[in-house]
C-alpha cells in the first residue's frame, strides 16, 4: 500500500443475533443511529461484503437460541472468528430481551465462553432491560410486558415466558439464571448507583465512575435499566471500554440504543419514512403459536384466512402442496393472504415446535417462490415467530437483510437481499411471537398512518 493511501475503514460495532427476528430488531437500531448497516444471514462471503459496501455496523443472524451448547460453539467459533477479523470495537451477543434461555438450549453462559475468546476485554457488560419495548431491570430482577398490555409482570410469573415450551423462565434474577448456563460471578450494578448525566458538569463524576468500573471489573458485568435516561450512561460505559480493548457485550437491542446515545457520530432514533400500502397482494404466514399471535390473527380485517392443520402439514407433503396452491391462486387474484397454524396461543409438546417452525417455513418459500413461477412477484411479506422466521428466510434463499422501517415496536421491516431477483428487494416483515399490537397484521398491508 502506497503511502496515500488507506485501507478499508473498519465497522465500528458489530452483532449476532441468536434469532433473525431479534436481529432485525438491533438492525433497525444500528440503522435509526445513522450507521450504514447490514445484517448477513451467515458469515459472509468476499462477494457479498463487496455488494454490501462500506460499513459502520455489520450483523449476523444466527440460530443459536435454539441450539444445544455443543452446536453454538461451532456456530459461534465462525461468527467471533469474522467478526474480530472486521477489527469492530464492540461484538454484541444480541439475546431475546425476555433472556429464555436453558443449560440445554440456548445456553447465553456457552455464548460468552465462545465469544470470549475473539474479544480480548476482560470486561463483560450484560444489559438487563429495553423500555422501548416493556422489558426492565431492577436489581438485577428482570421484568416485562406481555404484548401491548400495559400490566408490567416479573419474568417468572409472566404469563407467557413463565409457560414457554421450550425455555419457561422460572427464574427472575439474571445472576441466578446466568449461573444455572456456567456464567458464574456475574457482577450487578443497580441503577440507583449510575450517576446522572443531565448536563455538561455531571460529566466528570460519571468518567470518573467508569474508570472506577473498567479498573476493578474482570469479568460479566450486569447493568440494570428501567428508564431510557439511563441508556447514555450504559453507553458511554461500554464505548469507553471498548476504545481500550475491543469487548464482548450480552443483550437485547438496547446495547445499540446505548451506544448510539454515546458514539461520537452516531444518533438516537432517526426516523426513516414511513411504510406506505403495500403495491400489491400481501402474504403472511403465522407459524408462531403465542397468545400475542393469537390475537394479531383475530383482529385482523383484510386477510384472506387460510388455517393450517399441523399435524397433517408435518405428515402429509401432498396436504403441504395444496395448501401452497390454495394461497397461491387467492394471491393472483389480488387477495392479501394470512396463512396460520390451526391452535394459535397453545403451544405443543416441545419436541413439535421446531418441526412446525420448519413446516410453516418451507410453506412460506414455497409460496413466494410459486407467485414468482408464475409471473407474480410479492413485493411484501410478514413472517410471524421467531424459529419460523429464521428458517423462511434460509429457505428463500437470502443472504442480506438491509433496514426499511419500524412497524412497531420490536418489530422491523427489511429489504430483502438475494441473487435471485425476484425475491432481491423485496420487503420483508419478521416478528416474534411477543412483538406488536393486535392490528400488526393490516398495518403490514395498509401502510403506517
Amino acid at each position: 500500500m502506497s503511502g496515500g493511501e488507506r485501507g478499508p475503514v473498519p465497522p465500528r460495532v458489530s452483532w449476532y443475533g441468536d434469532d433473525f427476528t431479534g436481529a432485525t430488531d438491533t438492525l433497525a437500531e444500528v440503522s435509526r443511529a445513522g450507521l450504514r448497516s447490514l445484517l448477513f444471514l451467515g458469515v459472509p462471503t468476499a462477494e457479498q461484503l463487496r455488494r454490501a459496501g462500506p460499513l459502520d455496523a455489520i450483523g449476523i443472524a444466527g440460530a443459536a437460541r435454539g441450539m444445544a451448547p455443543a452446536d453454538m460453539q461451532v456456530e459461534l467459533r465462525g461468527v467471533g472468528r469474522f467478526m474480530a477479523g472486521t477489527g469492530a470495537r464492540v461484538l454484541h451477543y444480541k439475546c431475546c430481551s425476555t433472556f429464555d434461555s436453558a443449560p440445554h438450549v440456548g445456553n447465553i453462559g456457552a455464548a460468552v465462553q465462545e465469544l470470549r475468546r475473539h474479544m480480548p476485554n476482560p470486561l463483560v457488560p450484560i444489559v438487563g432491560g429495553q423500555p422501548s419495548i416493556g422489558r426492565y431491570c431492577s436489581f438485577a430482577q428482570l421484568f416485562a410486558r406481555a404484548g401491548s398490555a400495559p400490566e408490567i409482570h416479573r419474568i417468572d410469573r409472566h404469563p407467557v415466558m413463565s409457560a414457554h415450551p421450550v425455555t419457561p423462565m422460572h427464574e427472575a434474577d439474571l445472576r441466578r439464571h446466568l449461573a444455572a448456563q456456567g456464567l458464574l460471578d456475574v457482577r450487578s450494578v443497580p441503577h440507583t448507583a449510575y450517576p446522572r448525566l443531565r448536563q455538561a458538569a455531571d460529566a466528570p463524576a460519571l468518567e470518573h465512575w467508569i474508570d472506577q468500573i473498567i479498573e476493578t471489573t474482570d469479568g460479566p458485568l450486569l447493568l440494570d435499566l428501567v428508564d431510557d435516561e439511563q441508556l447514555p450512561v450504559i453507553g458511554r460505559l461500554i464505548w469507553r471500554a471498548a476504545s481500550c480493548l475491543p469487548l464482548l457485550a450480552v443483550g437485547p437491542s438496547s446495547v445499540q440504543q446505548a451506544l448510539a446515545r454515546a458514539m461520537p457520530g452516531a444518533r438516537a432514533s432517526l426516523a426513516p419514512a414511513p411504510l406506505p400500502a403495500a403495491a400489491g397482494p400481501v402474504l403472511v404466514m403465522a407459524g408462531s403459536l403465542s397468545p400475542v399471535t393469537a390475537r394479531q390473527i383475530a383482529a385482523c380485517r383484510h386477510y384472506m384466512r387460510q388455517p393450517l392443520r399441523v399435524e397433517q402439514l408435518l405428515a402429509d407433503e401432498g396436504y403441504a402442496a395444496a395448501q401452497a396452491r390454495q394461497a397461491i391462486a387467492a394471491l393472483a387474484q389480488g387477495k392479501n393472504v394470512l396463512v396460520h397454524t390451526d391452535s394459535p396461543g397453545h403451544a405443543p409438546a416441545a419436541e413439535h415446535t421446531a418441526a412446525t417452525a420448519r413446516a410453516t417455513a418451507r410453506l412460506a418459500a414455497a409460496i413466494v417462490q410459486g407467485c414468482a413461477q408464475a409471473g407474480q412477484r410479492l413485493g411484501r411479506i410478514g413472517i410471524a415467530g421467531g424459529d419460523t422466521s429464521s428458517q423462511a428466510t434460509l429457505a428463500l434463499g437470502l443472504w442480506g437483510l438491509a433496514f426499511r422501517c419500524v412497524l412497531a415496536p420490536g418489530v422491523t421491516v427489511s429489504i430483502a437481499r438475494s441473487d435471485d431477483p425476484r425475491m432481491d428487494g423485496m420487503e420483508l416483515m419478521l416478528k416474534g411471537g411477543q412483538m406488536g399490537g393486535d392490528l400488526l397484521f393490516d398495518d403490514l398491508a395498509l401502510g403506517q398512518a
